[in-house]
């Protein structure tokens, strides 16, 4: 078995590189009339006919990988071997082997074949950072250290960064999509809000409302204090 592939670029020592017979087509014709390339031997259907990263096509490793970590924690390489263990798993777990030997015809900015140990390092390492990630950003939004107005503006920031990347990887999300999925998220990090205040007040009572944190929701205080804005009009 063949050694690791290094965790912080595009390359993977003793991996075996991709022939370049297996890339390039024959290029003989046959009484002049054009020919249709043929498929290199031994590429999987499914491997040629992917179509993920074209938007990059030709982008070199660094560039890429610098790309990404000014924006997250991952690397361009646990990036992508990440959405490619996403795209090529069955029934029976995920396909590393067919992953690493035809990464780089899979991965533009990739140029090396990886084995199957350095695939699955690569996608722990990237399943790793994302879940320490999202306790920290958790953390910040349950910690009260946030106004909901710059919670919304953090959101709205990393919704735009997550957004392109899959822009990148060549899902094409409409406006209304958009616009859904910022609704959905930002109605998640309110239920959060209100759950943390609960946690971290419970039996208090808001300076704001007046009500017991922890009894009833702020939608539930807001009508109990319309009710009783009501009833003193009508006084």
């Amino acid at each position: 078995m063949t050694d690791q592939g290094r965790a912080g670029d595009g390359t993977a020592s003793g991996a075996e590189r991709a022939d370049p017979a297996d890339s390039g087509a024959d290029g003989d014709t046959d009484g002049g009339e054009p020919t249709v390339p043929s498929p290199a031997p031994g590429v999987p259907e499914d491997v040629r006919s992917y179509e993920r990263f074209t938007k990059i096509e030709g982008g070199e490793y660094e560039r890429v990988n610098d790309f990404v970590r000014e924006r997250t924690y991952v690397t361009a390489r646990e990036w992508a071997i990440a959405r490619l263990c996403a795209d090529f798993r069955t029934d029976t777990g995920v396909e590393m082997t067919k992953i690493g030997e035809n990464l780089p015809r899979l991965v533009p900015f990739m140029t090396d074949t990886y084995t199957p140990q350095a695939v699955n390092q690569a996608r722990a390492a990237f399943e790793g950072k994302v879940r320490k990630s999202g306790a920290t950003f958790l953390y910040g939004a349950m910690s009260g250290f946030f106004t909901p107005e710059e919670l919304d503006d953090t959101l709205y920031e990393v919704t735009e960064v997550a957004k392109f990347l899959l822009e990148v990887e060549g899902v094409d999300l409409t406006v209304e999509e958009e616009l859904d999925a910022e609704d959905r998220i930002s109605a998640a990090m309110r239920e959060v809000r209100e759950a943390s205040t609960e946690v971290r007040h419970d039996g208090e009572r808001c300076p704001n409302c007046g009500h017991e944190i922890g009894t009833e929701t702020e939608a539930e205080a807001d009508a109990d204090t319309e009710t009783e804005t009501g009833a003193e009009a009508d006084d």
